[in-house]
């Protein structure tokens, strides 16, 4: 009943919050107690969020600057996603010891890894400082002095907040800056790798599975914090000192049914909850394709390369799923707003809306103003698409434009500051040349050759001519330019002055460039947009307001925007399509069913496979009510109703009592377009249960020191 009334209020107004959905502020979650107490919950909302007393907060980081972690034992040890340590693994990785493939644990606390570059972000306290950063802002204020204010008060507030300790202070604007809350942050600098499984199991499936269900991943690496002798932020050290957190997870291993309550606490990166018809159809109809085409093509070049040799799918596995996660992502973000016809229910709920703000000076002219500003932003958008996605698909234009700023270095001095970093990253890059040619040349060519046939590259030829001579043109400019010539290069580039910029800009790849760029960048067009985005911006504040104004009743959630927040749902399955049902959990019965060994994605690990055949899972496994006689099972994974997104990425699921029971780590491809809207029938966050994660370090991988670190509930 309560769905149904959300999907009644849904349709009529576009903003109502459905069951399931939201992204909660902690620090205001006394609003939500009621109804995840409701739902649930056993703990309380101080339980989750206290700055007078340590609490699950504590035990939550921002990994770096895109993924969330969480502390599992007193001595700093945390765990977030395989993918999100993926980077790092990668560094360390070499033919000879290669740890991406094979594994990585750390069987005492000197073989840890230190990591240059990862920090480990702890929210101390935030603050409602809304008040403070708009003193000075009037209804009379132009956008131009309001964001000059505005930025004037943030830095006085943070820089008062964090004086005199070793603390950072950030602002973020919410509700499109209607309301802006603080972060006083404590940041580590000092973070170890300790464990991460092989491939074949932290990354099984890999792109053929991405954002699918059922998953049987693994999807998990470990990392200690480590700090000085006052247990603070300090930068790497052999002295430093396991980090002692305020708070750590306990772990449940009673596992998860249908039902069960469960909320995710992490870091959402972005959303876009309350955005016009314009906004949804230029994504889903417009933008949506055009990236998908050319992301399909690079990674078809790319996989191609990755078959022929171990050492080739070294050099791209970073690169591949970067480039695959947002491609398949929008494909499923696509089918998911023209099922559930996004557009006309959003074009309906502005229509409802625009029925209130007539009467209403402040509101009335909103909605008609942010279409004309959209429809000034469309068609740069789609440029700028196809610049971001085409032009700067190769390592062949990026490098280019590298080297066209170079071209325009002022003084000498400047232009030999640029030399120098250019000679290092071309060593590096021509230090295996010769294959990567054969793939980034195909890269380029195909990339270009599709822009032109779209009409976004008349510069390659004009109506009339041919795709062979355009393909030419391009060959002659990848094989023609000095970029792909070492020695030429390298020659060139000794004892460079700004004396020779003009020869520079001659180079044909520096051409070509320079005619992409002055087409997609050209100076009225980006005043036109970046004036239509402006009062995009401005539209939207109004329009957000105004929609909290209309419906006084409503607990509206702020988008996401790498700030923690709190989702709560249940374990439930669901029904991507007619005569379908998936259940809410997999097991390592999965992965046997998926094995082929003739798909690197589908390898199973010979060990992995003797535990799975001697039903060996320790503690770890389960036996299924109703049909006990077949033995212990190991669970893998589950769904749950939780509104996740990017950044999420490695965030902890907790049960109703506040103790881990899953690392979030991907959403079910039916509901990726829960970032623009969200349907409860579909959308579905992916969860690595902990009882494989924990079976996977004790009984894989003979770590089981690092499980006695943990807090373990039965």
């Amino acid at each position: 009943m309560k769905r149904l009334l959300s999907f009644v209020l849904f349709s009529a107004l576009a903003v109502s919050v459905l069951a399931d959905e939201g992204m909660w502020i902690p620090m205001l979650l006394g609003r939500n107690e009621a109804d995840m107490k409701k739902a649930g919950m056993r703990i309380s909302a101080k339980d989750i969020y206290d700055i007078n007393n340590a609490c699950l907060k504590d035990a939550i980081i921002l990994f770096n600057q895109g993924c969330t972690g969480e502390y599992v034992s007193d001595e700093g040890l945390f765990l977030t996603n395989h993918h999100c340590g993926y980077s790092y693994i990668t560094s360390h990785s070499t033919v000879e010891h290669d740890y991406l493939t094979n594994g990585f644990w750390a069987m005492s606390r000197s073989e840890e890894l230190p990591c240059p570059g990862l920090t480990a972000t702890r929210l101390v306290r935030m603050e409602d400082v809304t008040d403070r950063v708009l003193d000075g802002v009037t209804p009379q204020t132009t956008e131009g002095e309001r964001a000059a204010i505005v930025e004037s008060n943030i830095q006085k507030i943070t820089a008062a907040a964090v004086a005199g300790t070793h603390y950072k202070a950030i602002i973020k604007p919410f509700y499109y800056g209607n309301q802006y809350f603080m972060y006083v942050n404590e940041v580590f600098t000092d973070v170890r790798l300790v464990g991460a499984p092989p491939s074949n199991i932290g990354k099984f499936g890999g792109d053929t599975d991405n954002w699918m269900w059922p998953r049987h991943t693994g999807d998990f690496s470990m990392f200690r914090v480590y700090a000085d002798k006052d247990n603070k932020p300090a930068p790497y050290s052999a002295d430093n000192k396991p980090y002692k957190p305020l708070k750590h997870l306990e772990i449940s291993l009673k596992g998860v049914k249908e039902g069960d309550f469960t909320f995710v606490f992490g870091y959402p990166g972005t959303t876009q909850r309350y955005v016009t018809s314009d906004a949804v159809e230029l994504a889903a109809n417009i933008e949506n394709p055009i990236r998908i085409d050319l992301r399909t093509i690079r990674l078809k070049h790319y996989n191609k390369a990755m078959n022929q040799s171990a050492a080739q799918r070294l050099k791209y596995a970073s690169r591949v799923a970067s480039i695959a996660n947002g491609w398949k992502k929008w494909q499923g973000e696509t089918q998911g707003i023209n099922r559930l016809k996004g557009v006309e229910k959003k074009k309906e709920s502005e229509r409802r809306f625009q029925q209130w703000a007539d009467g209403k000076a402040e509101y009335r002219d909103v909605l008609p103003q942010l279409h004309k500003a959209y429809e000034r932003l469309r068609p740069i958008e789609v440029e700028l698409t196809y610049f971001s996605e085409a032009v700067r698909a190769s390592d062949f234009m990026s490098r280019t434009r590298s080297h066209r700023e170079l071209a325009n270095a002022s003084t000498d001095n400047e232009a030999a500051d640029m030399v120098a970093k250019l000679k290092k990253s071309n060593e590096k890059y021509f230090s295996d040349f010769a294959e990567h040619t054969v793939v980034d040349r195909a890269i380029f060519i195909e990339t270009f050759l599709y822009m032109w046939k779209a009409g976004y590259a008349p510069y390659l030829g004009e109506q009339g001519t041919s795709a062979d001579a355009v393909k030419a043109k391009l060959e002659k400019t990848y094989d023609g330019s000095m970029l792909n010539n070492s020695e030429k290069l390298q020659k060139f580039l000794d004892g460079y002055n700004t004396g020779k910029a003009k020869k520079l800009s001659d180079d044909p790849a520096l051409k070509l460039y320079e005619q992409a760029y002055s087409l997609a960048y050209d100076a009225t067009k980006l005043s036109t947009y970046r004036s239509a985005y402006a009062d995009i911006q401005r539209l939207m504040r109004s329009y957000v307001k105004g929609m909290m104004e209309m419906q006084p009743d409503v607990n509206f959630f702020p988008d996401a925007n790498l700030t923690l927040r709190v989702a709560y749902g249940h374990v439930e399955g669901f029904r991507p399509r007619d005569g379908v049902y998936y259940k809410p959990y997999s097991t390592l019965q999965g992965i046997m069913e998926k094995e082929n060994p003739d798909i690197y994605d589908y390898v199973v690990e010979p060990k992995l496979k003797r535990l799975y055949n001697r039903q060996d899972y320790g503690r770890y496994g389960y036996l299924d009510p109703v049909h006990p006689d077949a033995g212990p099972d190991m669970p893998v994974g589950f769904i749950a109703t939780n509104h996740t997104t990017g950044g999420n990425s490695g965030s902890p699921v907790l049960d109703a009592d506040g103790r881990l029971i899953g690392l979030n780590f991907d959403r079910c491809w039916e509901g990726t377009m829960s970032d623009l809207l969200f349907d409860p029938d579909y959308c579905r966050n992916i969860c690595l249960d902990i009882r494989y994660c924990l079976f996977l370090i004790d009984k894989f991988a003979g770590a089981k020191h690092l499980v006695d670190e943990m807090t373990l509930v039965e």
